[in-house]
This record gives structure tokens, sequence and C-alpha cells, in this order.
């Protein structure tokens, strides 16, 4: 394993920090199995809802984790998904994982990734074996052209709730990060939509330009 993995899985999986790490630790056991109780009925609702894949799912995790639960507030959220995908592997199992281990520790990333992958194999089997009895139904055709854009519209929802707080946060530090965080949101996107650069090409690419830029700014800071 290479020094920089290691360093990135051990900052990945750190003890829980943050408030609502602190609050599950202060817990008596009674409490924490009803932590444990919880976070699996937010990740098996999360799991049986999760139709149209990747962009949904997201959605859904984080209206359950932000909004209604408050585990974590918009920036750390965004923190934790970026950091996803700059792990190999399926990211929103790694998200999964992340949350389930800030929230209540490893017996939390057990219980989150049972609730999200159960319902969602289970469905999935049945929805398999139905789609083959209806599939050439015109009524099932014309259900699929109206899946497409309801999922291609989550999955903008979820890039605006995502891109708010980085958004925020580069105007906050003054006009030259703001200019900064949108060429690379703009430049990221085409990069990858235009010339077909590979992914991880562009997040590199991203993260030393960013890394440049902030240690310039330092630097004629001091």
């Amino acid at each position: 394993m290479s020094a920089g993995r290691g360093t990135l899985i051990k900052v990945m999986f750190k003890e829980p920090f943050g408030p609502a790490a602190n609050r599950w630790a202060m817990q008596n056991p009674a409490d924490l199995s009803s932590s444990l109780a919880l976070l699996l009925r937010v990740w098996l609702l999360v799991g049986f809802q999760s139709f149209g894949g990747g962009a949904t799912t997201l959605f859904l995790i984080r209206r359950a984790v932000v909004d209604e639960q408050n585990w974590l507030d918009d920036a750390e959220f965004t923190r934790i998904n970026a950091l996803c995908h700059v792990t190999p592997g399926i990211n929103l199992i790694a998200l999964t994982v992340l949350i389930g281990r800030r929230v209540r520790g490893w017996p939390g990333v057990c219980v989150s990734l049972a609730g999200l992958l159960l319902p969602a194999a289970l469905i999935t089997v049945l929805l398999t074996a139905g789609y083959a009895h209806v599939r050439d139904l015109p009524a099932a055709r014309a259900a699929l052209r109206g899946i497409v854009p309801a999922t291609v519209g989550l999955g903008l929802l979820t890039a605006e709730r995502l891109a708010r707080p980085l958004i925020a946060a580069s105007r906050s530090e003054g006009n030259a990060s703001l200019l900064l965080g949108i060429a690379l949101l703009a430049g990221s996107a085409l990069a990858v939509a235009l010339w077909r650069i590979p992914v991880f090409a562009v997040l590199f690419a991203a993260g030393a330009a960013s890394a440049l830029f902030h240690a310039r700014r330092r630097a004629n800071r001091q």
C-alpha cells in the first residue's frame, strides 16, 4: 500500500469527530441501542426508496442525514462526499460507511450498510423478475421514458445542494477564491464531458490547482 493511500485511509476511518459523534459517544448503552435502531430505520427508508440510480440515492442520503436527522451539516456532507469520489470503488458504499462511522462507530457502519443494501437488493431481484414479463408492453416503455428525466432532475437538485456550501465558503474567502471555485466546477464538468479526460486525472488536477492557489495565497499574506 502506498504512503498516500495509507494516509487517506487513516483520515477516512479515524475516530468520529464533530457534534454528532460526541453526542452518540456520551450516551448510555440503552441510548446506544436506540441510536442504532434509528440508524437502521433511516437507512432502510433510503434503501427502499433508492429507485433511479446513484443520483436519486445520493439525494435521499443527503436529505436524511443533513435535513432530517442533522447528523451532518451541508459542509461536512460535501467534504465526505468529495472524499468518496477520490477513493476507488463504489462512491455510495464508501459514503454510507463514512456516515455510519461518524454517527455510531463500527456498529453504525454495519447497520448502515445493511439498511441500504438489503432493501435495494431485494427490490432489484423482484423488479428484474417482474420486468421480464412486462418489458414489451407499451405502458412499461412509456414509464421508463418518464423515469429518465426525473432522475436527471434529482441529480441536478443534488448537485445544487452540494455546490451551495462550496460556493458559500469560497465567497467568504474573497472574490479570487470564488472565481477559482466556479472555474473548477465548470472546468471539471467540461473536461470530462467534452474532452473525455479520465475522472481521476480531473480530480487530481483540481486538487493540485486548489492547493497551489491557497499555498500562494498564504505566502503572499506572509
